[in-house]
């Protein structure tokens, strides 16, 4: 297959190296600095260049900001039934762009991104498929996520926003929250170095797709839940009540082990 990728950043020179050696593989980046490392692929720095190669599929891995963007300035310049594919974290306006675009497309979401997970061992990562795909789009990403290994979840893009929402606007919402509130430790204990090591990952992000993630519709709903936990535990602090302690940290423990079944 003659596969397209749109942007030569940490996930696009993934795909590359990923899908090179089984597809013809091209990579498109404005940047050429960025294609400096990419191998075992076409090379193009213009939308036009694409024209001649008229890919069968596009995989879009520009950031969050420029997805729908990237979009537009390659549709011209490719076949009509070429299927394209994202792979965005975020989704917002995604559905109502494909269903105005005239392509076969295919959603994706690989639940792992180069800040936390090691590339090279994914075993324990998860990614998402979103069901209003095109079949054969679906199917090819559904077979290279399995090859690697990944646990699989089709959801519609309904489902995807609610599982951002709680997978990922909370866990930021609360690395957040210890960074506005940190200051500096002559002697840090482990605890802390490892949120500390999180809190940096997360701030090393892209301000937009922290915004964007943050700003899913969900979010205000499970940052209510997290307020209203924390003034539990605030007042249960102040009263120094030991019996309502215990029961918060069992409750705690009990949401764990839910988790731990459900995995």
């Amino acid at each position: 297959m003659k596969i397209l990728i749109l942007g030569a950043g940490k996930m696009g020179s993934f795909f590359c190296d990923l899908l090179s050696f089984d597809h013809e593989v091209a990579i498109l980046d404005p940047d050429a600095q960025r294609l400096r490392f990419t191998f075992n692929c076409r090379r193009f720095t213009d939308p036009g260049e694409v024209d001649d190669f008229a890919p069968q599929l596009v995989i879009n891995a520009a950031t969050v900001k420029y997805t729908i963007q990237a979009f537009k300035s390659i549709l011209p310049h490719i076949p009509k039934d070429c299927i394209i594919s994202d792979i965005a974290s975020v989704k917002t306006g995604l559905p109502e762009f494909y269903a105005a675009c005239g392509h076969p497309f295919v959603s994706t979401h690989p639940m792992f991104g180069p800040t936390f997970a090691s590339l090279s061992n994914l075993a324990n990562e998860n990614a998402i498929v979103i069901r209003e795909g095109y079949h054969l789009g679906r199917v090819f990403f559904l077979d290279l996520y399995r090859r690697l290994g990944l646990h699989i979840e089709e959801y519609t893009f309904a489902e995807h926003d609610a599982t951002v929402a709680y997978s990922l606007s909370i866990p930021f919402a609360s690395t957040l929250a210890f960074g506005a509130v940190m200051k500096h430790q002559s002697a840090p204990g482990t605890t802390f170095k490892r949120h500390l090591a999180i809190a940096r990952g997360l701030l090393s992000e892209d301000d937009y797709l922290i915004s964007e993630i943050l700003f899913n519709p969900l979010t205000a709903e499970k940052l209510d839940g997290i307020i209203a936990r924390l003034t539990d535990l605030r007042d249960i602090v102040r009263r120094r009540d030991s019996q309502a302690m215990s029961e918060f940290l069992s409750s705690v423990r009990a949401n764990f082990n839910s988790n731990t079944e459900k995995e």
